[in-house]
C-alpha cells in the first residue's frame, strides 16, 4: 500500500516538481494551494506525511504546523518543512517548533526523496 503525502504548497512550479518526484517514487500525493487549506485537508484526509512550504499566501508556514500539531487526529503525522529560508538557525528553529525534517529550496531532484524518507522514518 502506498504512502499518501499532502504537499501544502503554493508555487506552481514547486508543488509541480515535489508532486511529480513523489508520485514517480510510488507516494499518491494531495495537494494545498493555501495554509488553511492545507491545515483542514491534513484533519479530513490524514495523510502519512505532510510537506510544508513555510512561506504561504494566507498564514505562515509555522501557524500550519501549530494547528495540525494541536489537534489529537493529526498531531502526529510526520511534517517536513519545505523553504528557501536558509538564515542560520532556522532548520532548528522549524524542528524545534515540530517539524520533523527540513528541506532548504531549491529542491534538489537527487537528494530530497532521500531526505523525505530520513524524515518519515523509512529506509531510502
Amino acid at each position: 500500500m502506498s504512502k499518501t503525502a499532502l504537499v501544502i504548497e503554493d508555487n506552481e512550479n514547486n508543488m509541480e516538481l515535489i508532486t511529480f518526484i513523489l508520485e514517480t517514487h510510488g507516494y499518491t500525493t494531495l495537494r494545498a494551494e493555501s495554509g488553511l487549506l492545507g491545515v483542514e485537508k491534513a484533519k479530513a484526509e490524514q495523510p502519512d506525511f505532510i510537506l510544508l512550504d513555510i512561506q504561504l499566501p494566507d498564514i505562515p508556514g509555522t501557524e500550519v504546523l501549530r494547528r495540525i500539531r494541536e489537534d489529537e487526529a493529526t498531531a502526529r503525522i510526520p511534517m517536513i518543512a519545505v523553504t528557501s529560508y536558509a538564515m542560520a538557525g532556522d532548520r532548528e528553529r522549524l524542528l524545534a517548533a515540530g517539524c520533523d525534517g527540513y528541506i532548504e529550496k531549491p529542491i534538489d531532484p537527487q537528494r530530497v526523496i532521500g531526505q523525505i524518507r530520513q524524515a518519515i522514518g523509512e529506509d531510502a
